[in-house]
């Protein structure tokens, strides 16, 4: 049994620890092998063969409700006392070995912090690069990690040298319209 990890600020960056990550990820990573293409809703992104971003509805992988809300209730926590209602929109990253992520950020709209959440992680499976002014963040991927971070922050994942699949919960966090 793991002993949960209090939240950490790294810079505009802070790191939380999902306190049952080991029970939510094995569900998560084992459901995921099931999907096939009529599963997402959209995909985008398309690099060397590969889309980045994977869509599909909330409920159709179990523990996915869990991994959202802690990202959500982290965020609440993060933006304070003043934080509006949150709405989260989500996707699935899944890197087999190989794979990279270009520099992107996600400030085209109106939300208030990114997240990624990683369910698996194997060794050398890419770092997430973060540009900060002059300086260059770098974390190592571990199951269970949320990340977040401002939306505007350029970010980029290194190439997965490992083996197995690296399978990550990405969203973006913003007000709703109510």
């Amino acid at each position: 049994m793991s002993m949960a990890k209090a939240p950490r600020q790294i810079a505009p960056i802070s790191a939380h620890w999902h306190p049952g990550a080991e029970a939510v990820n094995g569900a998560l990573a084992a459901a995921f092998e099931t999907l096939g293409e009529q599963d997402f809703t959209h995909r985008s992104h398309c690099i060397d063969g590969r889309f980045e971003n994977l869509y599909l509805n909330r409920g159709r992988l179990p523990g996915l409700d869990t991994v959202l809300d802690f990202a959500t209730g982290a965020a609440a926590e993060r933006l304070g006392p003043d934080c509006p209602r949150l709405r989260c929109g989500f996707w699935l990253n899944a890197m087999p070995p190989g794979s990279s992520t270009s520099r992107h950020d996600h400030a085209e709209n109106d939300e208030l912090l990114s997240a990624v959440y990683y369910v698996t992680a194997p060794a050398d499976s890419g770092d997430i690069c973060f540009a900060d002014g002059p300086f260059q963040i770098r974390v190592t991927p571990e199951p269970g990690l949320l990340l977040l971070f401002p939306p505007s922050l350029v970010h980029w994942v290194e190439p997965h040298l490992g083996r197995g699949l690296r399978l990550s919960i990405a969203c973006n966090l913003g007000p709703t319209a109510d």
